[in-house]
This record gives structure tokens, sequence and C-alpha cells, in this order.
């Protein structure tokens, strides 16, 4: 999330659906240049390329320099964001390891972690260093979860390129010629081109046909070098038979019954590795067992399998843009429609940028459905009028040839829709998912109850929703800009200029975001987006309740940590905190905004729902998000909706947050 962190961030810098992909010599999401091969997603929307032409195209704010090869797509908000963009490359996080490029090489290493009260640190270990006499490192290709690293010498030529992959504990490096590497230790021969190393608290093996010679390795064009972490509870030795050169990752998912899952295949030379986070483990299909070892890590124990496969499940969330009016009660209409009429009538001016814009429309998307619900066909009417006119504005595809404010351009050098006025650094692609997802499913509900105002907005809607997730191998946009398969969920900042690596805070926007995806998708019978946006919401939804609310506290991890929920997660740390404010109410608040009628994923241990409201409203909900912990509260059980009805309708007007209003707070609570 990045409310008001943006000054920080600048002054720091259903049917079963498989997309199978294949390795070979090809793109990196959108561009081409030799390499692994990258994922392709959904086919291209219909018109989107006339969509495009339509709007301005416009850098609204400078891309920072890029160390990324001719014809790749900027990969803003990945999990590697902070070694392609800036001045100077960050470490980045591929779990188990971390990694960092530097001045002639590059270092990895397990990071050691470390638990406090509010923390829960793993920072970048440069246990293994490598020189190789580059100047310079440019990214030549990348995919779901892998990275290829071309280290240049002065003159421009490629001395060897480096593949590191999240959940792969091997770093693999092939020579482009001739060439020494400095080791920087003295690895100890264990026979058949095996050395082994301690270092950092960890042992690490490296295989090489190579010829090492005290702390030189000394490659042929050709040969490769590969690293390995070796995990708790084995050696280098019994691993070694399982390693080889890693090549690239390609990606599966499927939406079907009552699972999601998704299927990430790890292509190398020979025989590989792969290591499972605890939301995988929980739901693992293939491999079977993962028993070769363990590897801590900040968000809980990682768990060694054979690969190349590493599949799991995730429950199905169900897209949803209404509550279930069979639950209201004649009372309970009553109530609403007087509520809704004052709501009406204090809806305010729509903001102007796309973040507090985003969530005007919400609020009115809600009201509407909210209206309908309960039958009432003259303030349904306003609404519609009001939403549909906000929409057509936003949505006008040359508004920014003569407006700075609720319209939105295209940015041909990062590869990105950009709204104006830029909000909390959005032109710099931090937070499109939390911005746009509103955007989606606004436009959702308005065409559900007035289907002739599809055609109008859809041609910039599905940009949008194009600059979010995939765009069909499109050279104008990434595939899923913000959502890592690995991990199971997004990361908000856009270029990460950050030591730590990328970040998310709002766990519960990002969920909203397939949302609404998948609504749009459904509105404008895409069933191949559909799928990817169902697949990506019950993944979103898996992941903020295994990293942010709801996380296994029985994991070692978390032994000293002092909090029921997590604000920010990064790659290198996790923090209870958030970028806005001090107050326990923002850092749970944050995870549960805007309670959509899908926040149903949020419910499950009435215990711990109780806990995480303790914690944040110990003297009540008079707080900010106030309404929206009041409706997480609801999801205890019935006698506490009761308790949070009766305290909703009390709630002083400036606790209810500008994405909500007292109708839409009252009718949730209402239908749990």
């Amino acid at each position: 999330m990045t409310r008001a962190r943006v000054s920080t961030l600048l002054a720091v810098g259903g049917v079963a659906v498989v997309l199978a992909l294949v390795a070979g010599c090809a793109t990196g999401a959108g561009g081409s240049t030799s390499g692994p091969s990258t994922t392709s997603g959904p086919p291209a929307t219909p018109g989107l390329g006339s969509a495009l032409a339509s709007i301005p195209h416009r850098s609204v704010a400078p891309m920072p320099p890029a160390r990324l090869a001719k014809g790749l797509v900027p990969p803003t908000n990945r999990w590697f964001s902070g070694l392609v963009f800036g001045n100077s490359p960050q470490p980045v996080f591929p779990l188990p390891l971390s990694f960092a490029l530097t001045g002639t090489g590059f270092a990895f290493g397990v990071p050691a972690v470390t638990t406090s009260a509010d923390t829960i640190t793993g920072e970048f270990s440069p246990a293994i260093s490598i020189g190789n006499a580059s100047v310079s490192s440019e990214i030549t290709a990348y995919d779901e979860a892998s990275v290829t690293i071309a280290q240049k010498s002065a003159d421009g030529a490629t001395i060897g390129s480096v593949v590191i992959a999240e959940g792969s504990p091997v770093v693999s490096y092939t020579a482009e010629r001739a060439s020494t590497l400095e080791l920087g230790g003295n690895p100890q021969s264990s026979g058949a081109g095996l050395f082994e190393t301690s270092a950092g608290g960890s042992s690490y093996g490296l295989l090489t046909k190579g010829k090492v010679d005290g702390a030189a390795l000394h490659l042929a064009k050709g040969q490769t070098a590969v690293w390995f972490a070796v995990p708790h509870g084995s050696d280098a030795a019994h691993l070694a038979p399982q390693v080889s050169a890693l090549k690239s990752v390609s990606l599966g998912y499927s939406v079907s019954g009552k699972r999601a899952s998704t299927t990430l295949t790890y292509h190398s030379v020979g025989k590989t590795l792969v290591a499972a986070m605890p939301h995988q483990s929980a739901e693992l299909r293939a491999p079977k067992s993962c028993a070769l070892g363990s590897y801590p890590s900040i968000y809980g124990t990682l768990s060694l399998c054979r690969g190349p496969v590493l599949s799991w499940d995730s429950p199905r969330v169900t897209a949803s843009s209404s509550l279930d009016s069979a639950r209201l009660s004649d009372s309970d209409k009553s109530v609403l429609r007087d509520q809704l009429s004052r709501d009406i009538q204090s809806t305010k001016s729509l903001p102007a940028d796309s973040y507090f814009g985003g969530k005007a429309l919400y609020r009115l998307a809600n009201l509407l459905s909210v209206a309908h619900a309960i039958g009432d066909t003259a303030a349904a009417a306003t609404v519609q009028k009001k939403l549909d006119a906000a929409l057509e504005k936003w949505t006008t595809p040359n508004g920014c040839v003569s407006r700075s404010s609720q319209c939105f351009v295209y940015d041909p050098k990062a590869k990105g829709i950009v709204g104006l006025t830029a909000s909390f650094g959005s032109d710099q692609f931090n937070d499109h998912h939390f911005h746009y997802g509103y955007f989606l499913y606004a436009a959702s509900v308005a065409a559900r109850y007035e289907p002739s105002v599809t055609s109008r907005i859809e041609p910039v809607i599905n940009l949008l929703a194009a600059d979010l997730a995939s765009s069909g191998g499109s050279s104008s946009f990434p595939e899923r800009r913000t959502f890592d398969a690995y991990a199971g969920h997004s990361w908000a900042s856009g270029y990460a200029p950050f030591a730590d690596g990328n970040n998310q805070e709002s766990s519960s926007e990002a969920v909203d975001a397939w949302n609404g995806l998948s609504l749009w998708a459904a509105t404008t019978k895409n069933a191949a987006l559909e799928t990817e946006a169902n697949w990506m919401l019950s993944a979103e939804a898996a992941s903020a309740t295994a990293y942010w609310t709801n996380f296994n506290t029985a994991d070692p991890v978390y032994s000293g940590y002092q909090h029921g929920v997590v604000g920010i997660n990064w790659g290198g740390k996790r923090d209870y905190a958030s970028w806005f404010s001090a107050d326990a109410s923002a850092k749970l608040g944050i995870q549960l905004i805007p309670m959509s009628p899908a926040s149903g994923y949020l419910a499950g241990d009435s215990k711990r729902i109780a806990k995480n409201i303790a914690e944040a409203a110990p003297n009540g909900y008079d707080v900010q998000f106030g309404d929206y912990l009041l409706m997480y509260s609801a999801l205890e059980g019935r006698a506490s909706a009761a308790a949070a009805l009766a305290k909703a309708r009390q709630l002083p007007d400036k606790f209810i947050d500008d994405a909500d209003s007292r109708s839409y707070l009252l009718a949730w609570i209402m239908t749990r």
C-alpha cells in the first residue's frame, strides 16, 4: 500500500482452464529476446489495440534507468524490480535465497532470520560472493519466477549469465567466454565435481566441470557453475545428484469446483530442487512429499522437495458484487431505505485522482447494489445516473487532451496506463491494482444494472484490466503486472527502490482488484480472462490470510512476534506497521478495506478474529477504519454480528471510510 508513503518512496528513490507453458527461446513477458521462455496469458482482448491508440500517450513521470535488454517490457511491480531499476541495483529475495549484483559480479546467501516484537527480518546475506570482473549487468529474460542476468565487461560483451528463481535454492552461471571466477572463499572438494563451503551459518554446494584452483574457478566458454544452498537436515553430497543448471520457470493454473490450482515447472539441464512456502505446503498437489530438509525464512519454514514441479491448491473464492438480499428482513430494508436516502444526498464531488476517485466510484456502486437489494427503484435510478456519468467521464478516451484529472494516459516507455492526477506514486506504477480494482468493480456493477453503459466505458476499462493482468503476449503491457505466482500475492511498488525488496501493504485491496477483474471479465464475456482473474483472486486471498491476517503462529518464525497481523510484507522483512499511521486500527484495517461482498475469505477462525479486533480496537470502534473493523468482527458469528450492527448504527460519520457508506456498512453486517 502507498497511502501516505509516496513521499517516502520518492525520497528513497468454473470450468477448468489450464495455461500450458513451455520452455524455449522466446520472449520476456511480451518483448522478444534470447533466453528462457516466458508465460503467455489469455488471448488479447478484442479491440485492445484500437482502444490503446485512442488515448493520449504520455510519460507522466520519468522511468528510472533500467538494466534491461532491448525489447523487454519493463517489469514493474515484481519481486526482482529492484535489480532492474535505479542508478544502482538493490538486493532481491528469491526465497530461500537472497541475491544481489555487486560491482564485479554477484553475491547470494540464505538470509539469517531474526524476530522481534514488531518485525521479522531476513536481510540480504552475501554468504557466497562471486567475482567475474564484470562492470555492468542487464536482465535479458524473465518469466513467472526466474530472471536471467547477463554480466558484462567494459567493452559491453557478456562474460556470463546468471539465472535465479523464486523457490529455487540454485544459482546457475554459464560462461559466455573463457573466464575466471573469484569464489571469495576456499571451497573444499568432495569429489566428482562437487565442492562445499560453509558461510553465514549455512552450507553451500558447488557443481562444476570447470577447474577449481583454491579460490578461483576457471570456466571454458559454455561451462557452468551451479551453486545450491544446503537445507537443515541434509548435506551437499546427498543433494548434488538432484541439482543442475536452471533455465526458466513456467506456469499453469486452473479453476474448478472448490479449488484454484497453481503449477510451476522449473526447467533445468537435468534434475532440480524446489522449496515450498507454508501456503503451498498446506495444499500441496505435487510433489507429494517435501522431506529433503528445510530452510528458515521470514514467511515461515520452507520445505525442500524434488522438482521439477511445484503444484498446490487454494480454496476457491467466488467473485461477487452484491450481498445476499434474501437475508434482509422487511425491518432491515426499511432501515436501509432511510439511510440510503441520506447517503445519496451526502455524496460529495468525486475526487480527481485514480485512488480516491476509484474509491468514490466503488461507494456509488455499492449504494446502487443496496438500492436494488431493497427494491428502491427511485434511489437506484438516481445512483445509476451519478455512477454512469462519473464512469463515462473517467473513460472518455481523449479526456486527458483537455484536462489533467479524471482521465487516463498510456505511458509508452514504462508500458502501462496511468490515471491523472497521479496519486501515491501511481505515475511510477505504485499500487495500480489497488486503484484499478475499484474501477473494475464499479464498472461491472454499473453494467449489471444498465447494460447499455458497457459499450461506452468498455474500451478504457479494458485497458485498465490489461494494465493489471495479461494482455495476450502484447508488447504494450507486461503479463500480470503485480501478481507473483510463487508467492501467491501481488507486489505494490513499481520500481522497488529498497534494500528489503518489493512490498505490499493492503492485501485486501489486492484481493479486491482480482474480484473486480473477474466481474468485468464476466461482464464482457471474456472467459479466459475470467478464469485467470478467479485464479488470482483465490490465490491472493489464500496468501492474504496465510501471511497478513491469519498466519500460523506455531511456526518458529513467529516466536517473539507479539501481534496477530502483519501490516507490510516485504521480500526481506515483515513489519507490524503501515505507511500512513502508527495506530493499531490502521494496521488491521488496511488488510480489510473495502470489505467487498467477496470478503468472506477473512472468516473461518472466530478466535483469531476476536484477537485481532482486540488489538486493533481495544477502546471501541471510534477509530480510523472503524467501519471495516465492525464488518470484520461480524465474521466471528451471529452474536458478534448482532453486536456489530448495533455499534454500526451509532458509529460517527468520520469513522466511515470514503469507499464505504453507512447504508453498505449496515447491509453488509445485516447479511452476515
